[in-house]
């Protein structure tokens, strides 16, 4: 493995070159190759890196090509696409031997989970899924502490979040079902639906959901009733029509505790035994690429794995199949 991580970028979209600001500046990263279709997107990027002082990366029009050209030349690949090509991509870049720091969601649905499963069983590499809560210190040593016991049974979970996203991405791929895979829930609803399958520590069992697109091609609006495997029942809201602005609040109700925190992992109250608790704060990761290398070394526990990803599929699967069929109760076969 190399003392120096030599990156390929895959989709230099808006995020991608916000991010690479701070990575270009890292002397752990290395730009070697990136791949757009878009030129312009290309160009963004490459003058991000070089500002920052770093030698500018190959451009590519089709990221099949870049992976013929410079496979030996990479150690991983980071892909910020449009939520519908990440399994394809991702599959291919796993087939390749690389190692992959792929934008949330992992993919769409639970057959492309499976698929790009096999192929990093099949290869080796690492793929870590960039959800912030994931990547949390708050999320993560509320998990741990879960996991010892120290919060009881879990009993029941409620998860809101909210935000004014039908205005604020009006004509945006993301509301373009075909290449988004899914509308509000899917998009900032899952970091809610991520930070719940991860502190739930459980699959879902049964789902019931319904939809409203209020007047757009995608779900604007999510209602869902669910049952864990483990037992505990959850409800979780998405409403994303409404004033300015963006929040979550999640709340898990143990036997001995109750849990508030947010999709982000930005703050936690824990209130323990019927005492109050107080709010904690953690900043919302801006550079997660030193996670992803801190997991590559070792050093933390991939929470962001194939397998957390194909427990979000399937959730998401059951809560379309259940809107679809005007909030018909659908059952998780997880075995």
């Amino acid at each position: 493995m190399s003392s120096k991580l030599r990156l390929g970028v895959i989709g230099a979209g808006l995020k991608a070159a916000e991010y690479a600001q701070s990575w270009a500046a890292m002397p752990e990263i290395t730009f070697v190759a990136l791949a757009d279709v878009t030129e312009s997107s290309r160009q963004r990027l490459v003058d991000v890196v070089t500002a920052a002082g770093a030698t500018a990366p190959r451009c590519f029009a089709d990221y099949r090509e870049m992976l013929s050209a410079c496979r030996d030349e990479m150690d991983a690949v980071y892909i910020s696409t449009p939520h519908a090509f990440h399994a394809e991509q991702s599959t291919a870049v796993a087939e390749a031997g690389l190692d992959i720091f792929l934008e949330k969601p992992m993919v769409t649905t639970v057959e492309e989970a499976e698929t790009l499963i096999a192929a990093q069983k099949k290869s080796g590499v690492l793929i870590v899924t960039a959800f912030q809560g994931g990547l949390s210190p708050l999320v993560l040593d509320t998990c741990k502490r879960a996991e010892a016991g120290e919060f009881g049974e879990l009993i029941a979970i409620a998860g809101t979040i909210w935000e004014s996203w039908a205005s604020n991405y009006g004509g945006h791929w993301k509301q373009q079902p075909e290449i988004s895979g899914g509308g509000f829930m899917f998009d900032t609803g899952a970091h809610m639906m991520n930070t719940v399958c991860m502190l739930a520590n459980s699959d879902f069992e049964r789902v019931s959901a319904y939809m409203n697109n209020r007047g757009t091609a995608v779900d604007i609006v999510t209602a869902v009733s669910a049952r864990l495997k483990n037992g505990a029942l959850a409800t979780l809201t998405a409403a994303g029509e409404g004033p300015p602005g963006c929040a979550s609040y999640i709340t898990f109700f143990y036997s001995k505790a109750i849990v508030r925190i947010d999709a982000w992992g930005g703050w936690r109250e824990i209130s323990l035994e019927g005492r109050p608790g107080t709010r904690e704060e953690a900043e919302i990761l801006g550079n997660p690429m030193k996670n992803f290398l801190a997991i590559r070394a070792g050093l933390l526990e991939n929470t962001g794995s194939v397998e957390m990803g194909l427990r979000f599929a399937r959730l998401w699967d059951a809560i379309k199949q259940s809107a679809a069929s005007d909030g018909q109760s659908v059952f998780i076969d997880a075995a």
